[in-house]
């Protein structure tokens, strides 16, 4: 082993921020085993008890509708387009319903960035299902929606999420992260935020108290190097939260899904990452964000095998079964699991599993709960 090698494991294991340079040096240098071995005591330390967390909840989109023309995207419709839709309370009433039915205690709200959807129809959505759901937790938007909905407000970050706070907001996923990079950003998802606007909004969040989650989406037209850019910029961004604030409670990569996409179409971009190469990312990203508990395998882009030795690999947690998921789905992703089977996963890989709520608590699994019947 290189003497270098050496200095970066032992400095990765006293939980030191690592460098762009330093990250990019292990990724092609070391051996993935020695990764697996470094992110997983780093696990043991972060995560102490051991259990694999999981969560119960339903992607419920607001609007298909986006001017974002994102590259990756088969979800969006154009505005007027004859498959356009807005979802009304009836829908969501239903849908809760089912939530509930099976285990749920939240909806993952997300959609478009509809050119005539304000703050106003935001806050009225989410004060509606709070008030005819009361226990519903709202993971709700992401940076760009925040950032879509404050241009057209013409307001400020603070004001629109201080709104959506008391309407109902509970915490804010990470969507729409890609890469934080602005030349990918130009060429994958030119029509949503910048990545220093994005990283703004979640500062602001973190001000606000409201807990957060980062995501990366790789394996498309980035560098080696812009993915460690990528976590250096989540890291230094958990750094500066308020001491009180939870901030990133988790950090989530998932690889590009490419079918039919105008990525693959147009420019001939395919995912093309390999699994040994999904579990260095895993264990990367456990030892570069030091500061951010939560580490979550993304089994459905990658699959329940994968995502299974990523929990040897310093991922602690399997994610959501998702009873309803429509955006990754629309490019490809098929994998699925019901609360029955994520469980049996986390078991067949040596760990209890655990189910939680957004804020990394503890649930017990309802009594009365029935499971869903999957239609491939």
């Amino acid at each position: 082993m290189s003497k270098q090698l050496q200095e970066l494991y032992s400095k990765a294991a006293d939980g030191s921020f690592l460098t762009v340079e330093e990250g990019v040096f292990l990724y092609h240098r070391a051996p993935v085993a020695d990764l697996m071995f470094i992110a997983d005591e780093l696990r043991k330390k972060q995560v102490p008890h051991g259990k694999v967390t999981w969560q119960i909840d339903r992607n419920v989109n607001t609007t298909n509708v986006c001017i974002a023309n994102c590259k990756f995207c088969n979800f969006y419709r154009i505005p007027g387009h004859t498959e356009a839709y807005i979802t009304d309370m009836p829908t969501y009433r239903k849908k809760i319903a089912e939530t509930l039915k099976y285990g749920g205690d939240q909806l993952l709200l997300q959609g478009g960035h509809h050119p005539e959807l304000g703050l106003q129809f935001y806050t009225d959505t989410f004060s509606q299902i709070k008030k005819e759901f009361p226990t519903i937790k709202l993971h709700a938007l992401g940076p760009p929606e925040v950032a879509h909905i404050t241009k057209l407000e013409k307001s400020t970050h603070h004001e629109v999420l201080m709104e959506l706070k008391k309407a109902g907001l509970d915490s804010l996923p990470g969507a729409g992260a890609e890469i934080l990079i602005d030349r990918v950003r130009r060429l994958i998802s030119k029509g949503k935020c910048g990545a220093q606007e994005w990283l703004d909004i979640m500062h602001e969040a973190h001000k606000l108290n409201i807990t957060t989650s980062a995501t990366m989406m790789f394996g498309h037209v980035e560098t080696i190097e812009e993915r460690f850019e990528h976590l250096v910029k989540i890291r230094e961004v958990q750094s500066h939260k308020p001491e009180q604030a939870k901030g990133f409670l988790a950090f989530i990569p998932w690889t590009f899904q490419d079918a039919d996409t105008l990525l693959a179409k147009i420019r001939g971009v395919h995912n093309l990452t390999t699994p040994e190469e999904y579990i260095r990312m895993i264990a990367l990203s456990r030892i570069m964000l030091p500061n951010v508990k939560n580490i979550q395998a993304s089994w459905l882009t990658v699959g329940k095998q994968t995502a299974q030795l990523c929990l040897n690999a310093g991922a602690n947690d399997f994610g959501s079964i998702m009873i309803e998921e429509n955006v990754v789905s629309a490019a490809g992703a098929p994998h699925r699991f019901t609360y029955r089977t994520i469980q049996e996963a986390i078991r067949e890989a040596g760990f209890e599993p655990q189910l939680r709520n957004q804020q990394y608590e503890w649930r017990e699994i309802p009594e009365m709960i029935e499971e869903q019947v999957i239609n491939y």
